[in-house]
Parts: C-alpha cells; sequence; structure tokens
C-alpha cells in the first residue's frame, strides 16, 4: 500500500513562512550593500561615543523586538534598558539623560505614541537612531541616522501581521550588539559577568573554580609499583592516577590502561612500564564549557589539570554534571 507522501497543509504553511522570512533576512543582508552600510556605522560610532546609556524604545510588535535588543545590549557589555513609548509620555521621558542615546523601532516611522520621545530627543540633543522601513516617515525626519529596512513582504498571507519585518528589525538590533561587542573587545569573561546564574553561567565558568585539589589529586611517584597505583586509583576515586618525577606530571595511568595491560604480571610492574606519557591535560583558566568539549572528544571522563608541567587539579565529567555545564 502506498504511503501518501504530500506535505500538509500546516507543514506546507511552515515552509512558506520560513521562506519568506528567510528572504527578509536576505534582503536586509543585501541592503549594507545598497545604502545601509553608512548609516549602520554612523549608529555605531554614536553608540560607542555616548557616556550614558542606550534608551531602546517601541511600541506592539516593535516595542517587543526593542525590550529584546535592549536586554541583549545589556547582557553584551552596552548598558541599555527598554522604555516604552506610551509610558515614555506619561512620565518616563525623565528616565532619559542627556547623556543618553536613543535607538526608536517603528515599521511605518509613523507611530503616533513615538512624538513624545521624538520632540525630547530634539529639545535635549539626544543622539536618536531610527529603525524604519519608511525613510521619509516623520520617526526618520527627526532621527540623527535613520537605519532603513527594506520592505518585504511579511510571512502572513494577508501581508498585515508583523512577522518578516518583526525579525528583520530584531536581527539588525542583533548586528548592532555585536558589533559594539566586538568593537569593543568583549570577552567571554566579561559575558560571565553579566551571566552568573544558569547553564550559561555554568559554562562561563573556570577550570580552576571546580577543580579538585591538594590531597584530592590521584599522584603517584615515577618508579612506583602498579599495586600502588591501583590502590591510589581506587582510593581517589576518578579512575586513574597521575605519574610525577620531579613534581612535574609525566604520565598518567587509567582504568582503560589497567584492563588493557591485565595479566598475571600486572602487579609486578611498574607504573612507567603502563602508564600513558602524553597524558590529555588542560590550564585552570580554561572555561567549563572547553574542558567539556575536550572529554566528549576524547571520549574520557577525566582531565588532568596543568600549570606548565606541575599538575595542579583534576576534573572529572561528573563535577561539569553537577555544575549544570551539560
Amino acid at each position: 500500500m502506498s504511503q501518501n507522501t504530500t506535505p500538509s497543509s500546516a507543514i506546507q504553511s511552515a515552509m512558506r513562512t520560513l521562506k519568506t522570512e528567510a528572504n527578509g533576512l536576505l534582503a536586509l543582508t543585501e541592503a549594507f550593500s545598497n545604502g545601509l552600510a553608512g548609516p549602520f556605522e554612523a549608529a555605531i560610532t554614536v553608540l560607542q561615543g555616548i557616556t550614558g546609556r542606550v534608551i531602546v524604545t517601541g511600541v506592539g510588535k516593535s516595542g517587543h523586538i526593542a525590550t529584546k535588543v535592549a536586554s541583549t545590549l545589556a547582557s553584551t557589555g552596552t548598558p541599555a534598558f527598554f522604555v516604552h513609548s506610551t509610558e515614555a509620555n506619561h512620565g518616563d521621558l525623565g528616565m532619559i539623560a542627556r547623556d543618553d542615546a536613543i535607538i526608536a523601532f517603528s515599521w511605518s516611522g509613523e507611530t503616533t505614541e513615538l512624538r513624545g520621545t521624538l520632540d525630547y530627543s530634539k529639545r535635549f540633543s539626544i543622539p536618536l537612531i531610527a529603525i524604519t522601513a519608511n525613510a521619509n516617515s516623520t520617526l526618520a525626519q527627526h532621527a540623527h541616522t535613520v537605519l532603513a529596512l527594506p520592505k518585504e513582504v511579511e510571512a502572513c498571507p494577508h501581508n498585515l501581521a508583523p512577522t518578516t519585518s518583526s525579525l528583520m528589525q530584531m536581527a539588525l538590533g542583533d548586528a548592532i550588539a555585536v558589533a559594539l561587542l566586538e568593537n569593543r573587545k568583549f570577552t567571554a569573561d566579561n559575558f560571565g559577568v553579566f551571566h552568573p546564574g544558569g547553564k550559561l553561567g555554568a559554562q562561563l565558568s573556570r577550570v580552576a573554580e571546580i577543580m579538585h585539589t591538594g590531597a584530592e589529586i590521584p599522584l603517584i611517584a615515577s618508579g612506583s609499583m602498579m599495586t600502588e597505583a591501583i590502590l591510589t586509583i581506587s582510593n581517589k576515586g576518578f579512575g586513574c592516577v597521575g605519574v610525577i618525577q620531579n613534581n612535574d606530571l609525566i604520565g598518567i595511568v587509567t582504568d582503560g590502561d589497567l584492563r588493557r595491560h591485565i595479566s598475571t604480571s600486572l602487579l609486578g610492574e611498574k607504573v612507567d612500564d603502563v602508564m600513558n606519557p602524553t597524558p590529555k591535560t588542560i590550564s585552570p583558566d580554561m572555561l567549563a564549557v572547553e574542558a567539556l568539549d575536550i572529554l566528549n572528544k576524547q571520549s574520557i571522563t577525566t582531565l588532568m589539570v596543568t600549570d606548565g608541567p606541575k599538575p595542579v587539579g583534576i576534573i572529572h565529567l561528573h563535577d561539569l554534571l553537577r555544575l549544570g555545564v551539560a
């Protein structure tokens, strides 16, 4: 019996939506070669030059996008917050200072609620960056810099519900945030300062913060017998033991090495004859998420942490799981 392979109407709708929105992003990308590049650079220059905060504003769907963009800016090192355009007309304009800059989102550029913010910007010479599809709109005429979005078709079959337009607004807001991030050399450490909680905060932890140190590190001297190595592996509970010579790590013996060398003479051998002389190690300043990536790629569960040739700690996959990295 043959099977019907024709996509359902819902799947067809989803595919049309994604294709339409993808075309919008492609048009936005191409706009940088057709006049958007200059205003975009001017906007970045303005935002880099202020000593205050970036105020992001909008109404309706544009307001929701503005909220997200303000959050992205703040989390990537650009002090920013959202001010609702309607609330601005009822006292929240007082939240905007002379050393701030404003990013205003409005697809039509004729949002009535924005008028108070436009007048306030002009009155106090506060730079205003407009993100709109109408370069001749009221918003554009009041703005210091206009980032004109291409007028692409909405994914909505009636070309009414903000879909493609919202996606392009958010993408351009992200482009601004990332450009500012890269220009100020914003690092993973900086990012971690603003994201101390949750899985992201865990991933941005350093190995030094979670590694086992001191007497917890399973170590044994070069020349020791395998009987002592097996006892150390068992007692420390990491499934391995590091072999040191003059306090330098020169090898490692793991549970896997024991299985590979199992024989009646194993207990009479020296660790130097069984160890892996090129153990995989990491530095204490490595990110926890990087350590997890190494463990996964190497299909191992532990990593010795070294400062140069000196073993200073050990980290186990379970440590990363408890922290919430994985």
